[in-house]
């Protein structure tokens, strides 16, 4: 085993863990662009159903780099569901409930995940298979809450963004749109050189990922244990 765990150091994520967070990530990534392709096309655009990305296939969802990377670095991404919004009835409602459909999937699964965690707490069972599905949700519901703060964050290319895009006039989005270029570079920037990560983002996402996630914990472990 400690042979297998220098080999794979360069992970961010335990060698043991490493069959939760894989399991967990192909599950959150595949909801998460489907959120947003279902929301889209109940809006009007089939964009993304006649690209086949209208399905929890995760075969047509995930991004080779961007989970690679996930394991490696600690943050990727899936493949962008592509939107049309001048299809759209609604296209700044639209856009920003499509832009919320992915980070709220997300959540949304995390909550599912606390309640199997704890579930199993209350029944008490014990043994190696209830201990592996303890960990598995728990992993699962703090990579899902991971996923639901990250997104939120108000920079290029993450759903945050483009909630703020979808909510502010023409003018800004006009001139939004002329440096996000830029502004994907300062983000990729702030998240690879750590000093910089934590004096600005880090903080944010710890914060933030703490909150909920404690929260999530508190609920359900007030629920099922008492």
């Amino acid at each position: 085993m400690e042979f297998f765990e220098r080999l794979f150091s360069f992970l961010a994520f335990n060698l043991e863990d490493l069959p939760y967070v894989i399991i967990t990530l192909v599950i959150a990534f595949s909801v998460h662009e489907f959120a947003h392709a279902y929301v889209a096309y109940k809006f009007g655009d089939p964009t993304a159903k006649n690209e086949g990305r209208l399905t929890l296939n995760p075969a047509v969802h995930l991004d080779p780099i961007g989970t690679l990377l996930l394991l490696i670095a600690g943050f990727g991404w899936a493949r962008p569901v592509p939107v049309n919004r001048f299809r759209l009835t609604n296209p700044r409602l639209g856009g920003v409930l499509i832009s919320l459909a992915g980070p709220v999937s997300n959540l949304l699964l995390a909550l599912i995940g606390g309640a199997f965690q704890f579930f199993i707490l209350s029944i008490g069972s014990d043994g190696m298979a209830m201990a592996m599905l303890y960990n598995f949700f728990y992993m699962f519901t703090f990579l899902n809450v991971v996923l639901f703060v990250f997104n939120l964050l108000p920079l290029p290319p993450l759903d945050g963004y483009r909630i703020i895009e979808d909510l502010v006039s023409n003018d800004v989005r006009a001139k939004m749109t002329q440096f996000e270029a830029y502004g994907t570079i300062i983000f990729l920037v702030l998240v690879l050189i750590d000093p910089l990560y934590e004096m600005t983002i880090g903080p944010i996402l710890r914060n933030g990922i703490g909150f909920v996630f404690t929260n999530i914990q508190y609920f359900f472990a007030s629920l099922f244990l008492g």
